[in-house]
């Protein structure tokens, strides 16, 4: 600022100016031993994360921000503190502030994203899922979130059209398959919501719960035959779930009907 012309109000915004470079001065010569001391709570913090003693964490992660304002793990470490103690709303605070002094932070901005989901405001998550997928588009956890969270939203079409994207960006990815067909189902869509769920077992044959999916769509389309089959399948692989028990029933259901039909058939 060019304080050669003098004014009350120029001279307010000089004297403004020099604290602030006296106070910059001040942090620089300190930030040694401060970042030190910040970084010694902030890694205790974080053992007592891991052994999850959260409420003793957060008054030490609070120690480590008392020292120095600028400490983005403390912020990240708080933030997840938070969200396993169900303060949703404290979380999301710290870990807005985590983004704020670090715009390419991945984990805080997925996190962010899912503490929106837990405070039930999906689709206030949505734009921190594409933050995070943004910085690192390879990760697909952001990319299936970003799905839940249009569907959440009941924007199902964009939620069908993530997980068709990352199906088709990473194809050995089963969640993405799990989640397309769910809502497929539930949408009433069987015959899209098969052949993903056919997909779904070419590269993941143990998953059983697909076998169940299967049945329910081929019955629900009126391909009983082969539903009976799916379900067979089911149980053999998984007889001792409680899901067994309602393949049982539905198989023996399907039996007792083919086999009325066979009576009513003309001769």
């Amino acid at each position: 600022m060019d304080c050669s012309i003098v004014t009350e109000k120029t001279v307010q915004s000089c004297h403004s100016e020099v604290i602030v470079e006296e106070k910059f001065e001040k942090t620089k010569y300190m930030s040694r031993p401060k970042l030190k001391l910040a970084k010694s709570f902030s890694s205790k913090a974080d053992k007592l994360r891991e052994k999850n003693s959260y409420k003793d964490a957060v008054s030490i992660y609070l120690n480590a921000i008392l020292v120095d304002r600028n400490d983005v793990n403390s912020y990240y470490g708080l933030g997840l503190c938070y969200k396993s103690l169900g303060n949703y709303k404290k979380a999301i605070k710290v870990l807005e502030k985590a983004t704020e002094l670090k715009p390419d932070f991945y984990d805080a901005f997925y996190e962010l994203g899912i503490c929106h989901q837990l405070e039930g405001i999906p689709c206030g998550a949505i734009k921190n899922f594409i933050q995070a997928i943004q910085i690192n588009p390879e990760n697909p956890s952001a990319i299936l979130q970003l799905g839940i969270s249009h569907e959440l939203c009941e924007e199902e079409d964009m939620a069908l059209m993530v997980y068709q994207k990352l199906i088709e960006n990473t194809p050995n990815y089963v969640k993405a398959y799990e989640h397309k067909s769910t809502l497929l189902m539930k949408l009433c869509r069987y015959k899209e919501a098969c052949s993903t769920l056919i997909d779904l077992i070419k590269i993941a044959p143990t998953n059983t719960q697909a076998y169940l999916g299967i049945a329910t769509c081929l019955e629900k389309t009126g391909r009983k035959t082969e539903a009976r089959r799916y379900y067979r399948k089911f149980i053999q692989q998984k007889p001792q779930l409680n899901q067994a028990h309602f393949a049982k029933g539905r198989l023996q259901d399907l039996k007792q009907k083919a086999r009325q039909n066979t009576y009513l058939s003309p001769v």
